[in-house]
């Protein structure tokens, strides 16, 4: 899987940088597949267009404006292409969506990653606070521009509807206090997000979807926003960085009010579009999405994270009624001994004695029994060096979150990865637990 590179605003725009961050094992391996697809296909159009290290700008969100156009798009063989080996792959090759919907994306994902290292640059943040790393940063910042102007033109789309909300951005929340709407806060955004997933509809050859996936867009570009200033709240209370719910006094609960309803538009939003395949579509902007306003409020956790939690007395782990096996602390035979107060081995032979387990002449003895075979020596751990290098392999190949067995870096224990064991329940289509909840008819 690419690296994920997410440009955390400090008061700018906030479009596409990865809200939308699905569990694989809750997509299934069919629509898990069409996702890969279309973010390596992101990563490789960048790559394509505009040289390796514009790769950096790859993000989970950008890769919506992909699935949206071949979701709309009729069916047709030359949407694919099968990619070379990949060390962010594990080195195997894979099948990546190709086209204009992957071109629109990069000049997307572009151009609002050069509106980040500017903000950045702005506001001297680490290294950028620095006068030579500064300059180096805005003439990145110049080219991606450019660059992303160049593919939009390409596919027919004006990148200056998404230079201009990010230049508005800066007035508006300078004008913004106690008592301004947190929504006119969020404009610029939702008129970015609005125009970049209303063009997917022409690169489809589908107009009469401009109008909804115009709605569709703006909602996520305010449910972006949102996110973000929910996420950032207390770190930007403690720097001081400029935050919209802060400066304009609205609450969590109102908040998520917003959230919440921008949720159920983006549901109806969709319904009113024609999609030659949408489910990919409808998974991520209506099922993931939703997973991710929960995490931002912190009203819900994925299914495969397991909590541990305290007893009474401060003890952890099973509550004590289920301590020392399945029946607790009762006796399933009824307080009775099942063997009437006798010994199980009849009274004759010990299990500790000659013919008994663990005896010489018992089962792995010496007396003829099968000998138990030793156990062969455990590994040695590594260094700390050696192990780092374990560790960025792990991390490059994505195994520590996805593979079903590794060895641990330095202490060689045999791990799982941490989405082996979600638990979520696929329901009627493999997704969700209801799909009644939106009627999607899935």
């Amino acid at each position: 899987m690419p690296g994920l590179v997410n440009f955390r605003p400090l008061g700018g725009v906030v479009v596409l940088f990865g809200i939308v961050r699905p569990c694989t094992h809750r997509l299934g391996d069919g629509l898990k597949a069409q996702w890969m697809a279309h973010l390596c296909g992101l990563c490789l159009a960048l790559r394509g267009d505009h040289g390796q290290f514009a790769r950096v700008v790859t993000n989970y969100d950008g890769l919506i404006i992909s699935v949206l156009t071949e979701a709309q798009a009729p069916s047709s063989p030359g949407r694919r292409r099968t990619a070379g080996p990949c060390p962010l792959r594990g080195m195997r090759t894979a099948s990546v969506a190709r086209g204009e919907g992957a071109r629109l994306a990069a000049a997307v994902s572009l151009v609002l990653a050069s509106a980040k290292v500017r903000d950045h640059v702005v506001d001297g943040d680490g290294l950028l606070g620095r006068r030579p790393v500064a300059v180096a940063a805005r003439r990145v910042a110049r080219s991606w521009d450019k660059a992303g102007a160049r593919t939009g033109s390409d596919v027919g789309f004006d990148t200056a509807v998404l230079l201009d909300a990010v230049e508005r951005q800066a007035g508006v929340e300078a004008l913004a206090g106690p008592g301004t709407s947190l929504l006119a806060v969020t404009e610029p955004t939702e008129t970015a997000t609005a125009a970049a997933f209303a063009h997917t509809a022409v690169l489809a050859g589908r107009p009469g979807n401009m109008e909804p996936l115009a709605e569709a867009g703006r909602l996520f570009g305010r449910l972006a926003h949102l996110l973000d200033a929910v996420e950032d709240r207390e770190a930007d209370a403690a720097s001081g960085a400029w935050n919209p719910l802060t400066a304009t006094g609205t609450s969590l609960t109102e908040a998520r009010r917003l959230a919440d309803d921008a949720l159920h538009g983006i549901r109806l939003a969709l319904r009113d579009a024609e999609f030659t395949d949408g489910k990919l579509a409808h998974v991520l902007l209506a099922h993931e999405l939703r997973r991710s306003v929960d995490r931002a409020f912190g009203s819900e956790s994925c299914g495969h994270e397991h909590t541990v939690t305290a007893h009474q007395g401060g003890g952890f782990g099973p509550p004590p009624s289920q301590q020392g096996g399945p029946y607790g602390s009762q006796n399933p035979y009824g307080g009775g001994d099942p063997y009437g107060g006798g010994n199980p081995y009849g009274g004759e032979v010990p299990p500790g004695g000659p013919q008994g387990p663990g005896g010489p002449g018992g089962p792995g003895g010496f007396g003829g029994g099968p000998a138990f075979e030793p156990q062969p020596p455990k590994p040695g751990k590594r260094g700390f060096w050696a192990g780092c290098a374990v560790a960025i392999g792990l991390c490059c190949t994505c195994k520590v979150c996805c593979a079903d067995e590794y060895e641990g870096p330095w202490s060689r224990k045999k791990r799982e990865g941490c989405c082996n064991n979600c638990d979520c329940d696929g329901g009627c289509c493999g997704i969700c637990e209801c799909c009644s909840c939106c009627d999607c008819g899935l």
